[in-house]
């Protein structure tokens, strides 16, 4: 049956394009071509010869397409044409789709030519399967026979007759190594589904963590609306007190004025009328009426009444800058204190890395504090560790939002504090500045602080701080330091541009033989977001 399609596939097949015939046209030898290829090959020649057999014709040729010929051409292409893409096909008729392989007769058939496996005897023998297409896998090169075992020790399969050089082998059907193949896929196919339901949950929790999230961010929003709104009216009734007081001081001043002017006018008025009246009596002859006048008229005033005056007008002077100076304290503790109550709303737990310090820091167990020991640890030489600057970076770095730190600094005469990019360079000799990535308050052996940068700013405080807050915003650039017992603002770094994470930064500078031995420890906040 095989032999039969073959011939089949031969007989209608062009011996030059190996397709099947386009336009046949027979030589006069009797061997048929398409129309193009016999031109094709007949080109540009001084003769013209048969393709296949090699006959030659002195006169070309009158070529007529053999129409009967091209008809079954035509139609054993349909008949190709009709098969499944991807489906096999039956080796008999080439067109109808294949339901089983025979791996003894080393075909594959459809349901009507495989009729006889099932009706005679011998063939009902025969080892079927589903229908494949690379049916030479499945038999034994060398034996020509069904392959049927597997060798567990060369790891290969092998027909019945390759197995008698197996004999002393671990070898089982190929249906039982297929069985446990398909355990293996079984099994492995469980871990695929395990991993996609893994995934699928780890996606629905990131997909969770955004909307809460996204309503922690609207909450925060909200929140700072009414904090930032608070301040204001706080300012605005605090601004409004002041400019009630120093309008009411004023209006008693002017008032205490207008009645110490009366008062000199109405002294200015006297006093012109005794001078008129003096005057008068300078050019007088009546002597015995110029002894007769009243002796108080040629007495001066009182200087008691002018100094008096002068000391009311001080006095109200003082009372009312004294007044307008108590307010403004006020005034700035209570802006001071809202101001640092909103910055400890974004406070957040840091905690030190132990990863990025330095080989001579001590960090505690609960990576609160650090400080500087005589002694160098051994530790490894990783990319994120400082090699020569005291310093450490906090574990958990921001790329956006606000975040709060506090810093306990008592008992120590140096230190540095602020924030880091995670860019920084670690390694060697390091020039802290904005523009280096390092946004630092740092304190100096004499007492002096400054904001480190390209020049440094020097920084006046009336109290030393015992404890410093960090405060940064991301998205406005600002970094600013405060002083958390007395509420003060001490420096504000602003118009900066971040475009790496920002990570708490801290050095606690040389001990000094003990000097400056106390550690930087790291304060709890109540109410951390």
């Amino acid at each position: 049956m095989a032999s039969c399609s073959s011939f089949l596939t031969e007989d209608l097949q062009c011996s030059v394009c190996l397709d099947v015939f386009t336009d046949p046209v027979t030589t006069p030898c009797g061997h048929n071509f398409c129309k193009t290829c016999l031109k094709t090959s007949w080109e540009n020649k001084e003769y013209y010869q048969c393709p296949l057999c090699k006959e030659v014709f002195h006169r070309k040729p009158n070529l007529k397409i053999n129409t009967s010929f091209r008809d079954i051409a035509d139609q054993f292409k349909n008949i190709r044409c009709d098969v499944v893409s991807g489906e096999v096909t039956c080796n008999v008729c080439k067109h109808r789709k294949a339901i089983k392989s025979c791996l003894d007769c080393c075909g594959t058939f459809c349901d009507i030519h495989l009729e006889p496996h099932y009706t005679i005897p011998v063939l009902k023998k025969h080892k079927l399967i589903d229908p494949v297409e690379n049916l030479e896998d499945y038999i034994c090169q060398k034996h020509e026979r069904p392959i049927e075992l597997f060798c567990r020790d060369d790891q290969i399969y092998v027909c019945l007759i390759c197995a008698r050089d197996h004999l002393t082998h671990n070898t089982v059907p190929i249906e039982q190594k297929s069985g446990e193949g398909k355990n293996q896929l079984r099994r492995t196919q469980e871990k695929l589904q395990k991993m996609i339901q893994k995934r699928t949950k780890k996606i629905q929790e990131i997909k969770h963590s955004l909307d809460l999230r996204k309503k922690n961010t609207e909450k925060e929003k909200s929140d700072s609306v009414e904090l930032f709104t608070a301040m204001i009216r706080s300012i605005e009734r605090c601004q409004t007190e002041l400019l009630d007081v120093m309008e009411q001081k004023q209006k008693a001043a002017e008032n205490q004025a207008e009645e110490i002017i009366k008062e000199l006018e109405q002294e200015i008025t006297e006093l012109k009328r005794r001078d008129t009246e003096l005057e008068q009596l300078s050019h007088t002859e009546d002597h015995l009426h110029l002894l007769q006048i009243d002796p108080s008229l040629c007495s001066p005033l009182n200087p008691r009444n002018l100094t008096q005056i002068s000391f009311n007008i001080y006095q109200s002077t003082m009372i009312l800058w004294k007044a307008l100076a108590q307010l403004q304290e006020t005034l700035n503790d209570k802006l001071s204190e809202t101001v640092l109550s909103g910055m400890q709303q974004y406070a957040v737990d840091v905690t030190l890395d132990p990863d990025t310090a330095h080989p001579n820091l001590i960090l505690s167990n609960h990576g609160k504090q650090v400080r500087h020991e005589n002694i160098k640890l051994n530790l490894p030489d990783n990319p994120e560790r400082f090699d020569d600057c005291l310093s450490v970076l906090g574990k958990e770095g921001f790329s956006s939002g606000r975040f709060y730190y506090e810093v306990h600094v008592t008992g120590k005469t140096k230190w540095n504090l602020g924030v880091a990019r995670e860019s920084i360079n670690r390694k060697g000799e390091i020039t802290m500045s904005p523009e280096n990535g390092y946004w630092v308050l740092c304190l100096r052996e004499e007492g002096d602080y400054w904001a480190v940068g390209n020049p440094s700013v020097f920084v006046s405080l009336r109290v030393k701080p015992q404890k410093v807050g960090v405060f940064v915003d991301y998205e406005e650039g600002l970094v600013s330091f405060y002083d958390v017992e007395s509420k003060c603002h001490i420096y504000l770094f602003t118009g900066q541009s971040f475009s790496n994470k920002l990570y708490p930064y801290f050095c606690p500078c040389n001990n000094d033989e003990g000097t400056n031995f106390s550690p930087l420890i790291i304060s709890p906040i109540k109410h951390i977001k």
